[in-house]
């Protein structure tokens, strides 16, 4: 194919706030994890698939398949939908109480 430009599992975006490896990006629509760190403006390696453990809001409780939103005030997962970003789905459990939960990735919308 003469137009593929390439899969598209991780992308190369200007981080938008210094990040550090492993937090959660976002840039519009576009939202994953970063597999680096760097600084505001700077190209940062963002996976925007796969499953990864991710801090959540504590009192929010988690079951197999539950919508996974990101809230960027907090930088934490949250089940509320409303002034958040969805990120993915729970792939396992994770109770109340717990500090974090394990997130399938949407990809980038």
């Amino acid at each position: 194919m003469r137009n593929f430009i390439q899969r598209g599992d991780t992308l190369t975006i200007p981080a938008p706030a210094d990040v550090l490896s492993g937090g959660v990006v976002q840039v519009g629509v576009i939202v994953g994890v970063a597999n680096g760190s760097a600084t505001q403006g700077a190209p940062v390696d963002v996976d925007v698939t796969g499953v990864f453990s991710l801090p959540k809001v504590a009192a929010d409780a988690f079951a197999v398949g539950d919508a996974a939103y990101y809230a960027s005030g907090t930088k934490l997962v949250t089940k509320t939908a409303s002034g958040n970003t969805k990120l993915g789905v729970a792939t396992e459990p994770a109770g109340s109480g717990a500090a974090e939960v394990a997130v399938r990735l949407s990809g980038a919308l």
